[in-house]
């Protein structure tokens, strides 16, 4: 099992059965031992980023939409945003993995908007308390696997677990594969 580390991507396993979490990759955004926090990478909803942050509307990745970051704080909004320069970091910038950090919604647009390659807004999080993901890990409820860049900013996350299992080596691999139903196999 790899480390649980901010920066890295925990994939649900056929096991976890829980509504928010079948077929989600989340990228862990801090994990330490007060718990972990994260965002469900691959549920776009129907809402424009437009009509509700319309600031951020011409920033933002396509599809120019909110994501479904977790079942937790769902009124709030996160947003993940990449670098273009990892040393040249706004103001409002907190740093996750490399060049992949948070930004502060509240930062006005035109101080962050040359500074960024891409941005992604989340409604709601995931969020585990002490112990708890590493239990979920424990029990086989979720793949750990590192993420890279281009997970948080696909343009279609349709496919998305596929593709980060099928990269991974051994074993994992071959459950990029997996029928939904292994017993109609």
């Amino acid at each position: 099992m790899s480390e649980l580390r901010a920066g890295m991507l925990v994939v649900a396993t056929p096991a976890l059965l829980d509504p928010n979490f079948v077929d989600a990759v989340v990228l862990l955004l801090d994990a330490d031992d007060d718990g972990a926090l994260g965002v469900v990478v691959n549920r776009p909803t129907p809402v424009a980023v437009a009509d509700v942050l319309g600031a951020w509307a011409d920033v933002v990745a396509e599809p120019e939409v909110l994501f479904q970051g977790g079942p937790v704080g769902t009124e709030g909004a996160l947003a993940v945003a990449l670098l273009r320069d990892a040393d040249a970091a706004p103001v409002g910038f907190r740093p996750v993995e490399g060049r992949l950090g948070l930004l502060d919604l509240d930062t006005p647009v035109e101080l962050v908007e040359d500074t960024l390659e891409g941005l992604r807004i989340f409604a709601g999080y995931a969020g585990w308390g002490a112990g708890q993901l590493e239990a979920e890990v424990a029990e086989g409820s979720w793949y750990v696997v590192p993420g890279e860049v281009g997970d948080v900013f696909r343009g279609d996350p349709t496919g998305l677990v596929r593709d980060v299992l099928r990269r991974q080596p051994g074993e994992l691999a071959w459950h990029a594969t997996r029928p939904v139903d292994p017993d109609l196999n």
